[in-house]
C-alpha cells in the first residue's frame, strides 16, 4: 500500500443478516442506492458496479434539497465474492472492506485511506453513519 499522510480510518458492525445477503444488498445497485447516505437529507438516485478486479464502480450522492451533489467512485483492485473488497478511490486513496460470517450474523470492517480537508474523526462519523444506515435496511428488507 502507497504511503499516505494520515493513518488509516476504520469502521465496524455487525449485520443481523446472513453473508450471501449481506454480500448482495453492499454490491447490487438497486440495494446501494437506498443505503449510501449518511443522513436522511442526502440520497443516493444513481449506482452502477461492476464488480471484479478492474472493474468501476461510481454512486451519485445529492443533497436532497439539490445543493450539492458528487459522483462517488473507484476502480476495484480486490474482489474475492463473500470475502474482500478492495478499492482506489479516483484520489488515490484505499478502501479495504472484509466480510466475516458469524451463524446468522455478518461482520463488515471498512478502513480507509481519509481525505486531507477534514479532520478524520469527521470522516469516520461520516462513514459509520453509512455504514450504520447500511445495516438498519439490511436487516429491515
Amino acid at each position: 500500500m502507497e504511503a499516505h499522510e494520515n493513518t488509516s480510518v476504520t469502521v465496524q458492525a455487525t449485520i443481523n443478516a446472513p453473508l450471501e445477503k449481506v454480500w448482495q444488498y453492499w454490491t447490487l445497485p438497486e440495494h446501494i442506492t437506498k443505503w449510501t447516505q449518511a443522513s436522511d437529507d442526502w440520497h443516493a438516485p444513481h449506482a452502477t458496479n461492476d464488480l471484479q478486479a478492474g472493474g468501476k464502480f461510481l454512486t451519485r450522492m445529492e443533497a436532497r434539497d439539490g445543493s450539492f451533489g458528487f459522483d462517488f467512485e473507484g476502480i476495484y483492485d480486490v474482489v474475492e465474492t463473500h470475502s474482500r473488497i478492495e478499492y482506489s478511490m479516483a484520489d488515490g486513496r484505499r478502501v479495504q472492506i472484509f466480510f466475516v460470517p458469524d451463524g446468522d450474523q455478518t461482520s463488515v470492517t471498512e478502513t480507509f485511506d481519509p481525505e486531507d480537508i477534514h479532520p478524520a474523526d469527521f470522516q469516520k462519523a461520516g462513514w459509520q453513519a453509512i455504514l450504520d444506515n447500511f445495516k438498519k435496511y439490511t436487516e429491515g428488507n
